[in-house]
């Protein structure tokens, strides 16, 4: 076989670049990389004008565009790479300016829709930067118009051309696509740029706006049946607040955002203390005025749910300290204003001088956990002096201290929050560091003393989340921003819950069920982990009090006393027997593994799909190895269901299981999608609330996973919402649902969907039209179809659209339904349903293998037969139910794919 590489074209003094393409597919096809590797590197040094032949075998690789790491035509644009390093006198500095700016043109053509590694590599094989911004800026509005908005961003980055791009044009369809993250990058690092988008953002904000307005400027963006669940007020202002804070803009350039957040953080207020009764009226006098502020709307939106919460008076009262017009009165309160005698008319608030008893009443010790010391022994440091006695005690070698913070809530009106006092509680006593003292905060002595005891290894503080704790900290010291803080001897209790909450995960059948964090309990985080282990929970009443309001309460005190001195207690209780938590000897082994680098990720992920496959089992690209496996009576108890009850459903084919994925669940929506299964799939900004509504209207079974199974099950009837469990393989996850409701797939049933989009209905388009329209739309030069044959084109003249006469459909054709060409727009290539043909990801090299391509009038997506049906055919060979007439069908199509 390789006495054909010395092949060449007559007339040519070098390789035919069409025989180097055939002859690096057998040993790619075969997966034999090294080969590959050494075939490559033998070819283009025979290539004459290598850099015109690599464009001419990239243009006839089938996916060239998608430029995945297991496609054909990546692996040679990595060879090729890896070849100019050894021969960099191929450059396109060796050819004349007209032949290089030809490469370059023709270079940039295949960046319709290419992935990072794939563009970077053309970029800088073919000088692509150094082309004129004119030209390049219309190929990225000729991407814009294919709806290749995304990769349209994208390549612009790469190519530094936002300068030259209108910010709207480009960003507005990602938006509605769900695709913020993109044209948060293409804006990143141009501040005029970051301003537009966090402005028209903003804009979107108002009560008046319409998405249906901004759809209608963009008429060729395919939208089908997207929900645009994420394009709501709450989630938009949420996005607003923090861009705000990446991009360091001036709050108060977002007018329409701050109104909505202080709107939304008045009534979470009005629940918090006369629904749920569980904040006090002067924590709430406090936070109201705060988040009223000067806003003459807001201050009358608060009198109008004080009439409706609390009656006339308190509303009266608000009304007069607010001076609200009387004309903007509700009815019946400016007649209560005048009855109200002059002593009622001021809003009374607890004296925090009064005396209060540090120790409560008999039924908040029977039924909260207790400060253990004293109030002699809690000492407030808010000078120098204080505070080298404190350090004295705090940092003895060898100790053991529980470090807390308390700032001010701002319900996400400012993004940071400064801490306005730290707790250190020792064995004996409590250290309450008041950061609100004029002069103290800033002070160098104070700052030196924060870096000293969290560096110090030989201190071993205790905390709980302590990484807001750190965020906090950084926001009210710069100076931690330019000299980071080093973070020795710490131990957050929140890892050591959490695996406590694993090893409690098993459940007894017969026995009590654990309490989980979260789970069938109103605590959460500490004072959860108090209750499981100390028998009481905290009090929490003061958790959102002013704490940077002087002088503090002697309930905020025993409150900020309490959530130090009980890290000590919790963790001496852990460290005396370890093992009955399920925890080891050394409770600082326990910790949070920093996060991985993608590399080490992909590496790992490598390796564990070499291990498995040498064990004979498929494994699905992207999935997840889990540890430790868990066994089928548990991920049966997590999954919701009951233990030992049998499945009596009849068998259900996979069209009728319609189904909602949560967006922590998209890898699972992918898999049943392409079994046939009815799939729609939350987006990752969508609200969990979202699956809820689509499993209401349209009549829906929710997957989900985690804590939300909780809140949804509520909302949707018995049965219509199953909870997987987060740590299996997303193939194992669709094997469990398949199972869960007796759904038998076929081989008849995969890709009978669109895999895009959902759709169920597809055009048969032959080969001879194709090629038609890949011309008429420039994806198709002449020298592209110059293997075809007289003959080849006569014998496709009689291939039809009919679904009676088309030969080899596909085998899912009888569960789809079938569409006329007729349908679709001649002149634009759209479908009835305003969707474009996507012409740019038929690969001219597939023309001469593929009689037949199978368009979703949905989307636009074109399909053809390959090898995606044998590989999914092997995946899910457990699940799927052949006959014997699938088995030969199957038989012959998984051939017939190998051959192509």
């Amino acid at each position: 076989m390789w006495t054909d590489m010395n092949r060449t074209t007559a007339g040519s003094a070098g390789l035919d670049p069409a025989v180097l393409r055939d002859q690096l597919f057998e040993p790619w096809n075969q997966k034999d990389l090294q080969m590959l590797h050494l075939l490559a590197l033998q070819g283009f040094s025979k290539l004459s004008e290598p850099l015109e032949a690599l464009l001419t075998i990239l243009e006839g690789c089938p996916g060239k565009q998608k430029g995945r790491s297991h496609l054909f035509g990546h692996h040679i644009l990595v060879e090729f790479q890896k070849w100019t390093k050894e021969h960099p006198e191929v450059t396109l500095s060796a050819l004349s300016e007209q032949q290089a700016a030809s490469l370059q043109r023709r270079a940039l053509s295949l960046l319709t829709d290419s992935q990072p590694s794939f563009a970077d590599t053309l970029i800088d094989c073919y000088q692509l930067s150094s082309l004129d911004p004119a030209t390049l800026r219309l190929h990225i509005i000729r991407m814009q118009s294919l709806n290749c908005y995304k990769e349209a961003a994208a390549l612009s980055v790469k190519l530094n051309l936002q300068k030259e791009l209108n910010m709207e044009e480009m960003c507005v369809p990602l938006i509605l696509q769900s695709k913020l993250a993109s044209a948060e990058c293409f804006v990143t690092g141009h501040k005029h740029l970051e301003l537009q988008l966090v402005t028209l953002l903003d804009s979107w904000c108002h009560p008046n706006f319409s998405v249906e307005h901004v759809i209608k400027k963009f008429p060729r963006l395919s939208l089908a049946k997207q929900p645009m669940g994420h394009i709501q007020a709450k989630l938009l202002t949420k996005q607003v607040f923090r861009l705000v804070e990446k991009f360091n803009i001036d709050p108060g350039l977002c007018p329409r955002a701050l109104h909505k957040r202080r709107l939304d953080s008045l009534r979470f207020l009005m629940y918090k203390r006369f629904v749920e009764k569980g904040m006090t009226e002067d924590n709430w006098c406090d936070h109201v005025q705060y988040v009223v502020a000067d806003d003459p709307e807001l201050q009358i939106v608060l009198v109008e749910m004080l009439v409706k919460y609390d009656g006339l008076k308190k509303a009266s009262q608000w009304s007069l300290r607010y001076n609200i017009p009387r004309h903007r009165l509700p009815i019946g309160l400016w007649e209560t204003q005048q009855s109200l005698p002059p002593e009622l008319q001021q809003i009374h608030l607890t004296d925090p001088a009064r005396a209060e008893k540090w120790i409560p009443s008999q039924s908040h010790c029977e039924r909260f956990y207790q400060v253990p010391i004293s109030k002699d022994k809690v000492h407030f440091v808010d000078t120098q002096d204080a505070l080298q006695r404190c350090r004295n005690i705090v940092l003895k070698e060898g100790g053991v201290v529980g470090v807390d913070m308390e700032w001010q809530p701002t319900f996400g009106c400012i993004s940071t929050q400064r801490v306005a006092l730290i707790q250190i509680a020792v064995c004996d006593q409590v250290f309450l560091l008041d950061l609100c003292a004029n002069g103290f905060c800033q002070h160098p002595d104070t700052i030196s003393f924060i870096r000293t005891l969290f560096s110090q290894r030989n201190v071993l503080k205790l905390g709980y989340g302590m990484s807001g704790d750190v965020k906090c900290l950084v926001a009210t010291w710069q100076q931690f921003l330019e000299e980071p803080l080093k973070m020795e001897g710490m131990l957050d209790l929140l890892n050591v819950h959490k695996k406590i909450q694993h090893g409690k995960v098993k459940l007894k059948q017969n026995g009590t069920k654990e309490v989980l964090v979260g789970e069938d309990t109103a605590e959460k985080g500490l004072s959860l982990l108090v209750q499981q282990v100390l028998g009481k929970p905290l009090d929490k009443t003061e958790q959102m009090s002013n704490w940077e309001k002087r002088p503090l309460r002697i309930s905020q005190i025993r409150y900020a006393v309490a959530d130090a001195c009980c890290l000590l207690d919790v963790y001496s209780v852990l460290s005396r027997n370890p093992a009955y938590f399920g925890l080891p000897a050394d409770l600082c082994s326990v910790s949070s593994k920093p996060p991985e680098k993608s590399g080490d990720k992909r590496q790992k992920e490598r390796q564990f799909k070499q291990k498995k496959q040498a064990h004979g089992e498929e494994e699905c690209q992207g999935a997840q190895w889990v540890s430790p496996p868990r066994s089928e009576a548990e991920k049966g108890l997590l999954c919701g269901e009951k233990p030992q009850e049998p499945q009596n459903a009849p068998p259900l084919p996979p069209q009728q299981l319609r189904v909602v994925c949560d967006n922590m669940l998209q890898g699972l929506g992918r898999y049943l999608r392409c079994l046939g299964v009815d799939v729609v799939m939350l987006e990752n900004t969508d609200d969990h609330r979202e699956a809820a509504r689509l499993a209401q209207a349209e009549g829906r079974v929710i997957l989900t996973c985690g804590q939300p199974f909780q809140s949804l099950r509520s909302q949707v009837g018995e049965g219509r919402c199953l909870s997987l469990d987060c740590s299996e393989k997303a193939k194992d996850q669709a094997v469990r649902v398949l199972r869960h409701f007796n759904v038998h797939p076929t081989p008849r049933d995969i890709f009978s969907r669109c895999q895009a989009c959902n759709s169920d209905e597809y055009v048969a388009v032959p080969r001879k039209y194709m090629v038609r329209m890949l011309k008429e739309k420039g994806f198709l030069k002449d020298q592209d179809d110059g293997d075809y044959t007289h003959q080849q084109e006569e014998e496709n003249l009689s291939d039809t659209v009919t679904l009676g006469v088309t030969p080899e459909l596909p085998r899912y054709a009888p569960q789809c339904q079938w569409a006329p060409l007729s349908g679709l727009d001649p002149d634009t290539l759209t479908f009835p349903g305003g969707a474009p043909m996507q012409l740019h990801t038929v690969p001219p090299g597939l023309l001469p293998r593929i009689p037949l391509f199978y368009v979703c009038t949905r989307c636009g997506k074109v399909f053809w037969e390959g090898s995606h049906f044998g590989r999914v055919l092997s995946m899910f060979q457990e699940v799927l139910h052949v006959t014997d007439e699938d088995a030969e069908s199957v038989a012959a199509r998984v051939t017939a794919a190998q051959r192509n």
